[in-house]
């Protein structure tokens, strides 16, 4: 995938200069989607999004955001281009530091493009990540990806999709959403509590073998019964799952191909 972005670099003092246009889009992009959360998102993410005091008239420095990440979980960002090799990605995992594109999107891009772009970083996933449960999960997917095959991160990659992405949570307050891609977005945050899409109890094994497509919103999005899930998921031998996965193959999509899609849309 190519991408029309470039990343800013940060200065000497890890400091980065955004243009009003983009210091707005950031504004509106945040406005827009904080008034889609109550009720909506899990306390666990509010809870986050409270500590990290996210300015609403500006980008934030990433430095800000540092302070807070590493006090609660160890955690750090790591600035990164547009497009970064999986390598990459599992190495800054691992190490407990999340990758952050410094760019964002632009106006016309405002409801949906296909690369994350900082709000979609910091908004959609920073919060949970002062989450201890979240963040051993993540540091833990990253180790595993680091040491897989090419084969086995494929897999890999649908564990991550329905869950730091697309996840659920039942919470005593009911059902919540805790995945940053949801979180991100203001279609996929009315749509994913919806009687819409399906529903499915969280189980691993279940959730390596479901496709998935990055350009629609999901079909199907499964929901852990707490948050304690995901630690005890990194506890696990997951790499013993994926195995299993792979021998027991992919369910059939809930989707049509994308060609397909695109040419049902094209007809209308």
């Amino acid at each position: 995938m190519t991408t029309q972005y470039q990343a800013h670099q940060p200065d000497a003092r890890g400091h980065i200069a955004y243009s009003a246009v983009e210091n707005a889009t950031w504004q509106a992009l945040i406005q827009r989607q904080l008034e889609l959360l109550t009720g909506r998102a899990c306390q666990a993410y509010l809870d986050g999004l409270e500590c990290l005091a996210l300015p609403r008239e500006r980008i934030p420095q990433l430095t800000e955001v540092d302070r807070v990440l590493e006090a609660a979980t160890g955690w750090r960002t790591a600035p990164v281009p547009a497009l970064i090799p999986f390598d990459t990605f599992f190495e800054l995992l691992a190490s407990r530091r999340f990758p952050v594109a410094t760019f964002i999107r632009t106006p016309e891009e405002m409801d949906y493009l296909q690369e994350p772009d900082i709000f979609h970083e910091l908004f959609g996933h920073c919060p949970m990540l002062t989450h201890p449960a979240f963040a051993d999960f993540t540091a833990t997917y990253g180790r595993l990806g680091l040491a897989a095959s090419p084969a086995e991160r494929v897999y890999l990659a649908r564990l991550y999709w329905m869950t730091v992405e697309f996840g659920l949570v039942d919470t005593p307050q009911g059902r919540r959403i805790y995945g940053g891609g949801i979180l991100s977005s203001p279609k996929e945050t009315r749509y994913a509590l919806s009687e819409a899409p399906e529903h499915h109890r969280f189980d691993a094994l279940d959730a390596l073998r479901t496709p998935y497509r990055i350009d629609i919103l999901q079909p199907l999005y499964y929901v852990l019964d707490s948050l304690e899930a995901l630690q005890e998921l990194a506890r696990c031998d997951i790499m013993a799952l994926v195995h299993q996965a792979m021998a027991l193959g992919l369910y059939p999509p809930r989707f049509p191909p994308k060609e397909a899609a695109n040419a049902s849309r094209a007809a209308h």
